[in-house]
């Protein structure tokens, strides 16, 4: 069966944990993600998401993936079909590496399989991989400008605030 791979990275200067919920932090997404502009469901494999992504020009695709694999701060991963996984199927990797206790680098893939997987062309091969390298730099800024000693202390000040 034809597969195609897509695969990216990127270092972030933040730990696991930091990354980790910036990434599981789905209602969020809106605010900060140019790909993946719509994500909900539940954290556990087995779960059906709703997945919207932002294309080029405007242009929108939902799709209902399955979680495949869910590790903490380490791997999410989740497995889409287009009417049977044997016509074409992907399944969508996040992977966190700790470089040092505060940095990271983030390995974002994807798998494509599937017979009708060459009528896709690669077009639509290099505007994901596109939508991948945007989300993975608005990842690392927000992260980033999260782990700020401004950003952090403002974080601590809502805390005490919500916790009264």
């Amino acid at each position: 069966m034809p597969a195609k791979h897509i695969e990216t990275s990127i270092d972030i200067a933040a730990s696991t944990a930091q990354v980790w919920q910036v990434l599981m932090d789905w209602p969020r997404y809106p605010e900060w993600n140019p790909f993946i502009i719509g994500l909900h469901g539940r954290h556990e494999v087995g779960a059906r998401l709703v997945v919207t992504l932002h294309l080029q020009l405007k242009q929108r695709m939902t799709f209902r993936p399955r979680v495949q694999q869910l590790q903490a701060e380490q791997t999410l991963s989740w497995l889409g079909h287009w009417l049977h996984p044997s016509l074409f199927a992907g399944e969508h990797v996040f992977q966190l590496q700790a470089l040092d206790d505060t940095h990271c680098r983030l390995q974002h893939s994807e798998v494509f399989t599937g017979w009708l997987l060459p009528l896709f062309g690669q077009r639509m091969l290099d505007n994901t991989r596109k939508g991948f390298e945007r989300m993975n730099q608005a990842l690392k800024q927000r992260v980033e400008s999260l782990n700020t000693p401004l950003a952090t202390e403002f974080q601590s000040h809502e805390n005490h605030h919500e916790n009264r």
